[in-house]
């Protein structure tokens, strides 16, 4: 089946929309707000008006409110993002680090994300060259996500596959006054936060700091974080804002490798040194500093943000990679809301350039330092985002949208250690390409919503696919074009979001291909361009009240990835990404106390490799979840994980061709685990 899941989609969205007439939503235990002025920051909104400014998209979205997600660990990608529509990401070895894709994005990274514009506050984490560090959010300092997938996240110029997901962090209007969170549990980990937040007069601040140490359930898996977060808004008037973001971040990670599926059903815990590079790790240390004013007038609004940050990056691989990141943008963003023909009309105007200078070296990795020099250069990306879209209401319930992206991206490499002319790996590439887009949006009922959408994306290659391996990798970029349709809304007993795409691409970056050069000993992936490949599937976030005070809460992912007649694979399916995932939990909730089983479960295998020789087993882990908000003052959770201690893989590596022998290719998830929170709020 190319499309298999439309007639689904559409039977739950109907069956949804039967209730559609009742005004029902999860009340969470409220944060009382001491001496402090109530009043709408214009730089940073809170969660409500987040929602109502995010509902206006034709196309897939969501919020994740951080309060539900507090109710259990806030650790990795894996905490905050699972139970997000859409939106897949498994942790390496517990790790920070995680695959993160949405509708099937960056699927050979495991590690150094590509293929989604992360972004906190509203401000891009990714260098310049479109790839990011998981390490740079720190979860405990954020109110709330917005999740925008796919070419929906027009609004912040993203032209990708995967789209955007903002982090937004408490400013003095919403913060407690003083805040500290613990977190202790299983392999050794410890996570401590504190955070205070105020206003005085037309001035207001949110500070937090955190620290993050684990052993690890896997030998040689030892990780810690320091972290810094704040901002300072002052109030010029009532029309004018401006905001000052810092964050600071320094990550030491050891890696302790791929396992083939033979070690990891005898030992998942186990570690896997390279016999030649031994240790390994990824140690980095990130710098940001940023600011966005707001002013509005009549019924505009202009937004203008510029940011810097410096990334230092010390990560022995195959080699001793030592770089330094230098990156600086802006983000200019107006809107206006007026009438067209008589009509309701709103449109949206920005332009995003970015720069970025990596200085990047290179040693033999001797057990984890630094060995002789193999390779120096200087790595430059510029790009040019512009877009537009338009929003016409043709009635109050019927709106008509039309976009327009424009990206122009360079990539330039400067080799600064050759022996000779004939060894000089420089390069400078431009990527241009302009995207449109259309959809409807239709306002069923004052809760639920109908959409559908096509669209195009465009994605550069960062250094990652052209210098990341043992010499350059020129590629072209990767494109394609999306259709979508779904619904989203709330009902007395029922909330849900639901998507259906189908995107055909050109140009996939995939690493299809094996590259060895010299006295190298290990083969190392190559990216290429594949030829046509189809993304289609079904998102779902789901959350029923039943009786008896219980709640079930689930996101559901089914992929169909594929290949168009791939000279040498044909029509096989992609590797790297389980075809269905579910996460859900069944609580029950009387006050501020809740209690209830939690489950994972990705009951297909799935192929590790493009020729399907070699596949991860199918899973399903069972948890429990407990714990209660007191008062307004402490809460507490306990958490118990995979208490099956289940052996599974968690993600994978992908290769081109395993013949069907096994190999080291499989990133074990946590075993049996326990954690509990204990929260004060003032």
């Amino acid at each position: 089946m190319k499309v298999p899941y439309t007639p689904l989609c559409m039977a739950v969205a109907a069956m949804f929309s039967s209730h559609a007439q009742a005004d029902h939503s999860i009340k969470l235990p409220a944060i009382d707000v001491v001496d402090k002025a109530i009043k709408e920051p214009l730089t940073q909104p809170g969660i409500e008006v987040a929602t109502e400014q995010i509902n206006k998209t034709a196309g897939g979205v969501g919020i994740v409110d951080m309060e539900q997600v507090r109710e259990g660990r806030v650790s990795t990608f894996n905490d905050t993002l699972g139970l997000a529509a859409g939106v897949f990401v498994q942790s390496r070895f517990g790790a920070e680090e995680s695959r993160l894709s949405i509708r099937g994005s960056g699927l050979q990274r495991t590690f150094h994300g590509r293929g989604i514009k992360l972004m906190q506050d509203g401000i891009p984490v990714n260098l310049a060259d479109g790839s990011f560090d998981f390490q740079a959010i720190e979860p405990m300092a954020t109110r709330y996500i917005e999740v925008y997938r796919g070419a929906n996240a027009l609004r912040y110029g993203a032209s990708n596959l995967g789209g955007a997901i903002n982090f937004v962090s408490p400013t003095g209007h919403t913060a407690p006054a003083l805040e500290t969170r613990v977190e202790f549990g299983s392999f050794g980990y410890r996570r401590f936060g504190v955070a205070t937040g105020g206003v005085i007069g037309d001035l207001d601040y949110f500070v937090s700091a955190s620290t993050f140490d684990q052993d690890g359930f896997r030998d040689f898996s030892e990780q810690q974080a320091q972290r810094i977060n704040a901002n300072i808004g002052y109030r010029i008037n009532e029309d004018i804002e401006t905001r000052f973001y810092l964050g600071y971040s320094k990550s030491d990670s050891n890696l302790p490798g791929n396992l083939t599926k033979a070690q990891l059903r005898n030992d998942p815990s186990d570690a896997f040194l390279s016999p030649a590079t031994l240790q390994q790790k990824r140690d980095l240390e990130v710098t940001r500093i940023a600011n966005k004013t707001t002013l509005r007038w009549d019924n505009a609004q202009l937004d203008i943000g510029a940011y810097y940050s410096d990334k230092n990056l010390f990560h022995p691989i195959f080699q001793v990679l030592d770089q330094d990141n230098h990156d600086a943008g802006l983000d200019v963003r107006y809107t206006r809301t007026g009438s067209l023909f008589g009509h309701k009309n709103e449109v949206v105007v920005g332009f995003n350039p970015s720069y970025g200078v990596t200085n990047d070296d290179r040693f033999v990795n001797i057990q984890g330092n630094r060995g002789a020099r193999t390779n120096q250069s200087r790595q430059t990306a510029k790009n040019l985002e512009m877009y537009a879209e338009n929003r016409f209401y043709v009635t109050p319930e019927l709106a008509l949208v039309a976009g327009l992206q424009y990206t122009n991206a360079k990539r330039k490499l400067e080799d600064q250690f050759f022996a000779n002319a004939a060894q000089d790996e420089s390069f400078n590439v431009r990527y241009v390409q302009t995207n449109p887009k259309l959809g409807v949006l239709y306002q069923a009922s004052p809760h639920v919503q109908w959409y559908a959408n096509v669209s195009r994306s465009y994605e550069p290659p960062s250094f990652g696919e052209l210098a990341g391996g043992l010499t350059p990798n020129i590629v072209s970029a990767q494109e394609g074009t999306t259709l979508e349709i779904g619904t989203r809304g709330q009902s007395t007993h029922v909330d849900w979001d639901v998507s259906v795409y189908h995107a055909k691409l050109r140009n996939e970056l995939l690493q299809t291909a094996v590259f060895v050069a010299g006295n190298n000993p290990l083969p190392v992936a190559q990216t290429t361009n594949a030829g046509n490949t189809t993304h289609a599937g079904l998102e779902m976030g789901l959350t029923v009240r039943l009786p008896w005070q219980l709640q079930w809460r689930h996101s559901l992912l089914l992929n169909e990835f594929y290949f168009d007649g791939e000279n040498s694979f044909g029509n096989s399916r992609l590797p790297g990404i389980p075809r269905a995932l579910l996460r859900g939990e069944l609580l029950y909730r009387q006050g501020g106390f809740y209690i209830g089983p939690t489950i994972e479960s990705s009951p297909q295998r799935y192929a590790v490799d493009f020729a399907e020789t070699l596949y991860a087993d199918s899973y399903t882990l069972f948890g429990l979840k407990v714990g209660q908000q007191i008062n307004k003052h402490w809460s507490w959770f306990l958490e118990g994980r995979n208490l099956g201690n289940e052996k599974y893989a968690a993600t994978t590596s992908v290769i081109r061709n395993s013949n069907g022998m096994d190999g080291p290719l499989f990133l074990p998830g946590d075993g049996r685990s326990a954690y509990l929170g204990v929260q004060w709020r003032y």
